[in-house]
């Protein structure tokens, strides 16, 4: 099945870039579009009822701009809103939540740390996939004021290197052997984090095994694109120029009000 429309990608901000990144590494043939939520970030402070609504208003402009299949970027949105996603629209949706199972699985120390935000912490579906694994001891640390100060271009700055060590201090403290990023923003950190963490700490993100859903999708529903490679497009509601910057300035980005 050929399918030349485009792959949607949305995140509350720039963070689901690392996303964006794996798939379009894998898939390069396809044509992307990707939202970022910036005017509203960080989702994690949010209730779920305004997550679940700024998440529609993201799909129906990618559905708008006649995407096949969209990724919402977002462990916040995930885990507060694809349930309703899959409900109100007839357009596969790929999610992406912290990856528990590997670190908990393959853990030799039975204990393992999450970052993420307050609002997947808090959810339902995260809490239901932690109780699967009742042998592990999990860490949850919440990420205060990690997104925003990504958002802000601040990514390197001594405020930044404080809050980490101050959430990743305690976990090295408990003895985890795994340290599981549960949101799209957090990738970007991994440099510093890996200049906190003791060397045998494995660090996990989600990108590669969203990039495989994809394409698994595509392969199932959605059908793959027969085009030569494509330029993707980036929209963005507030601050493009951290978005530039993050992307090196290598694409286009639209700065659009939606």
């Amino acid at each position: 099945m050929t399918n030349n429309n485009p792959i949607g990608v949305f995140d509350s901000g720039i963070g689901g870039t690392s996303i964006w990144t794996a798939i379009h590494e894998l898939l390069p043939n396809e044509k992307t579009i990707y939202l970022a939520d910036s005017k509203n970030a960080p989702y994690g402070q949010r209730t779920k009822e305004e997550i679940v609504a700024l998440s529609k208003k993201n799909v129906d402009f990618l559905i708008e701009n006649n995407c096949k299949l969209i990724v919402v970027a977002c462990n916040t949105a995930t885990t507060n809103a694809i349930v309703e996603l899959r409900a109100a629209y007839d357009i596969p949706f790929i999610g992406i939540e912290p990856a528990i199972k590997p670190a908990a699985t393959n853990s030799k120390t039975q204990v393992i740390g999450i970052l993420a935000t307050k609002g997947t912490l808090n959810s339902e579906l995260f809490n239901k996939t932690a109780e699967m694994f009742q042998h592990t001891t999990i860490i949850e640390q919440i990420g205060h004021g990690l997104v925003q100060l990504i958002e802000d271009g601040n990514l390197n700055s001594p405020e930044m290197t404080q809050l980490l060590e101050s959430y990743l201090q305690p976990m090295i403290d408990a003895n985890i052997d795994y340290l599981v990023l549960g949101c799209s923003h957090y990738p970007y950190l991994i440099p510093q984090i890996k200049q906190i963490l003791p060397p045998h700490i494995q660090i996990i993100d989600s990108g590669e095994a969203v990039a495989r859903q994809t394409q698994n999708i595509l392969r199932e529903k959605a059908g793959f694109s027969n085009a030569e490679k494509s330029d993707p497009v980036f929209y963005i509601n507030s601050n493009p120029a951290v978005l530039k910057a993050i992307l090196n300035d290598k694409y286009n980005v639209i700065e659009k009000d939606f």
